[in-house]
């Protein structure tokens, strides 16, 4: 398993604006997913041209969201990049202004369509699946219920993160029957009782 990553409070406005960028986004989640490349390979792979994938390379180490790594399969000054190692956290809600708000905001948005995107690729991926494959049944799904204080669910989040990283593992190190898995979590209060509604 790899080493818990560091918590980065992500504070300030250079940096988040960086992140924010949606073709940066659709980097770093080709690293995550896919593991160390090229900006040549992430150009080919996101239909970008290799000169704008460089920048944004840059500006994302620049920042520490991604960094150079070694690869076994570089030839000359070829440069591979990875995420960093790090558990990326947004300012509270309310300590954002409102700048920071709207930034967060329609990068959550984005994402989230990315995510819904994502997922009925996978759908579709499943029906091509082997009849004997593990992993045509490997969809869990919940949707769940607590009742809890602000303080419970800070640690709810703090332990769901534990969790995942106890399955954290370099790509180098995936066992070959293991694939890369995206996990979601979302949890928000539910809207509030209508007046006229029964108990």
């Amino acid at each position: 398993m790899d080493d818990a990553p560091e918590i980065y409070e992500l504070t300030d406005p250079a940096a988040l604006k960086a992140l924010a960028h949606p073709r940066r986004q659709r980097i770093l989640e080709h690293l995550a997913w896919y593991g160390a490349a090229t900006s040549a390979t992430l150009a080919r792979a996101l239909g970008l041209n290799t000169g704008a994938t460089s920048y944004h390379l840059r500006e994302l180490a620049r920042h520490g969201f991604v960094e150079e790594t070694h690869s076994d399969g570089a030839h000359g000054r070829e440069r591979w990049w990875r995420p960093a190692n790090r558990d990326i956290r947004f300012p509270a809600r309310s300590e954002q202004d409102t700048s920071v708000r709207s930034v967060l905001d329609e990068m959550g948005r984005l994402a989230i369509a990315r995510d819904m995107a994502a997922f009925q690729q996978a759908q579709e991926a499943q029906e091509a699946e082997d009849a004997s494959s593990p992993w045509l049944d490997a969809f869990p799904y919940s949707r769940g219920l607590i009742r809890v204080t602000p303080g419970e669910l800070k640690q709810f989040f703090e332990d769901y993160i534990a969790l995942l990283n106890r399955y954290r593992r370099p790509a180098e190190e995936m066992p070959a029957d293991a694939r890369v898995v995206l996990t979601r979590f979302l949890a928000f209060p539910a809207p509030p009782k209508e007046p006229d509604e029964p108990d």
